[in-house]
């Protein structure tokens, strides 16, 4: 069956991988993302004709050709890059696991291990997907959630408070190297299996369903 060809020449962004939140100059919160997920569908997106800009976190991963790849490290640092990058897109995936939290303040220097322990005050990072759903207007936004436990139920409010047109649930197994469950939850219709098998078959069908999003506009 032929590939579709709505993606062609169109402008898409993808957000992949960690950010990082300094307690210090040396030590950092950040969590197990690879970004291979996002690096790959940004790998597929281009090979189907569209013009990509990838907003990448910290990796280790290859620079891909025919890609725009902006490096960030910090949530706001991802929020700034993928904002920028979204005026004139069309598509939107936030396939990145930004840090949630940040310190309230950051040590200068590398303080010394003192005492029997330590506290620390943390605050939220803004939401990306957010705060890019408030301007969204007719761009196609999907985004990606790691659940535990009412994972069905948690995806559908955030895609009611993200404003996207769907959510790709996934579960801690899927985290990191992949091979768990991965389920497509659109704003309207029904939800529906993805093959997990390898990264790129993943990141084929949720290209597919993107392109059914973006011709049904």
């Amino acid at each position: 069956m032929p590939r579709k060809r709505a993606l062609l020449r169109k402008r898409v962004v993808i957000t992949a991988g960690p950010t990082r939140e300094y307690l210090d100059d040396v030590r950092f919160l950040s969590n197990a993302s690879t970004g291979r997920m996002g690096h790959e569908l940004a790998r597929l997106a281009a090979r189907r004709g569209a013009r990509v800009t990838l907003v990448m976190g910290p990796n280790n991963l290859k620079a891909l050709q025919g890609v725009k790849t902006v490096p960030v490290e910090s949530t706001e640092d991802m929020l700034r890059a993928t904002r920028a990058a979204a005026a004139g897109a069309h598509v939107l995936v936030f396939a990145a696991a930004p840090a949630d939290w940040r310190p309230l303040k950051r040590a200068r220097g590398k303080p010394a291990r003192e005492g029997d322990g330590m506290s620390l005050s943390l605050k939220p990072t803004k939401d990306i997907a957010a705060s890019l759903g408030r301007g969204k207007k007719d761009r196609v936004h999907v985004g990606f959630a790691l659940e535990v436990v009412r994972g069905q139920k948690r995806a559908r409010e955030k895609i009611a408070k993200k404003r996207l047109d769907a959510i790709v649930l996934n579960g801690i197994e899927n985290f990191g190297a992949g091979g768990g469950k991965a389920t497509w939850i659109p704003v309207e219709g029904e939800t529906s299996s993805l093959p997990t098998s390898s990264k790129a078959i993943l990141a084929h069908a949720i290209l597919d369903r993107v392109e059914t999003l973006l011709e049904n506009r």
